[in-house]
C-alpha cells in the first residue's frame, strides 16, 4: 500500500469518527449507524465527497444536518474540501442500520 493510499485510509477513518457525531434529530443514534451514509470517498488531493440520505424527504433535518455533516468532515485533519450529495436512491429503510443501532433502538 502506497502513502496516498494509507494517508486516504487514515482520513476515512477519521471522518467515519466525526460521523459519528452526527445525529438525526428524531432518533438517538449517530447518522453513520443509522446507515445514512452511503458513500465516503477520499481523494489524494484530501477533498472528501459524501454521498448520504436522510430516513424521509420530509425529515426536519434536510436542512440542516448535510451542513452538519460538511462542517464536521472538513474539520478533519488532512482534509482540504468536504461535498456532501444527499441522494433519495436507495431508499433509506431500517435494514441499513448497523446491529449497534438496531439494539440501542430496541429492534431486534
Amino acid at each position: 500500500m502506497d502513502i496516498t493510499n494509507i494517508n486516504a485510509t487514515l482520513i476515512e477513518a477519521q471522518v467515519i469518527e466525526a460521523l459519528r457525531t452526527c445525529f438525526d434529530p428524531e432518533i438517538p443514534v449517530n447518522i453513520h449507524e443509522l446507515g445514512l451514509i452511503y458513500e465516503i470517498k477520499v481523494e489524494p488531493s484530501g477533498a472528501v465527497g459524501i454521498r448520504m440520505t436522510l430516513t424521509s424527504p420530509n425529515c426536519p433535518a434536510a436542512g440542516s444536518l448535510p451542513a452538519e455533516v460538511r462542517d464536521k468532515v472538513q474539520g478533519v485533519p488532512g482534509v482540504t474540501d468536504a461535498k456532501v450529495d444527499v441522494v433519495w436512491d436507495p431508499p433509506w429503510d431500517p435494514s441499513r442500520m448497523s446491529e449497534a443501532a438496531r439494539l440501542e433502538l430496541g429492534l431486534f
